[in-house]
């Protein structure tokens, strides 16, 4: 099963996880879209693919942050964990793509395994975040 967990303020990270879910269900994957992730509800196994932008100083969008909170209070069991993190950003911030930097550290930091370094993607580059990550996604499909 792979779980994509999503923090968004203005639906950018959403249409994101929206259209690799779309890719994933094409290849025959298994999965479920968490746009207010609970830890309770999403197994520590599996894949998880986290698309999180970067909201004010550096810091995780709304409805992402009791998920992250739970994640550095209550580490769960991460042996049976793979992750895969896709920062949205803007790099004329000194925090660029800061909150999804600080969360493939903290899954490794937990013990989880990385499918690959964070992809930063930066919207004055990339306005439409779903193209940059589809290419991202079509060199990395054979780890999912």
């Amino acid at each position: 099963m792979i779980h994509l967990i999503t923090g968004s303020t203005l639906g950018g990270a959403e249409y994101v996880a929206d259209h690799l879910n779309d890719l994933l269900q094409e290849m025959g994957k298994d999965t479920e879209i968490h746009n207010q992730p609970n830890l309770d509800e999403i197994p520590a196994k599996g894949t998880w693919l986290i698309i999180t932008s970067t909201h004010g100083a550096g810091d995780y969008p709304e409805n992402i942050q009791p998920f992250i909170e739970q994640l550095q209070q209550t580490p769960p069991n991460t042996q049976d964990l793979n992750y895969a993190i896709i920062a949205i950003g803007d790099s004329s911030y000194d925090t660029f793509c800061g909150a999804g930097l600080h969360c493939q550290e903290l899954l490794e930091d937990i013990g989880a395994t990385p499918l690959s370094e964070c992809l930063t993607i930066d919207v004055l580059r990339h306005p439409v975040p779903e193209e940059a990550a589809e290419e991202w996604f079509e060199d990395h499909k054979h780890l999912f």
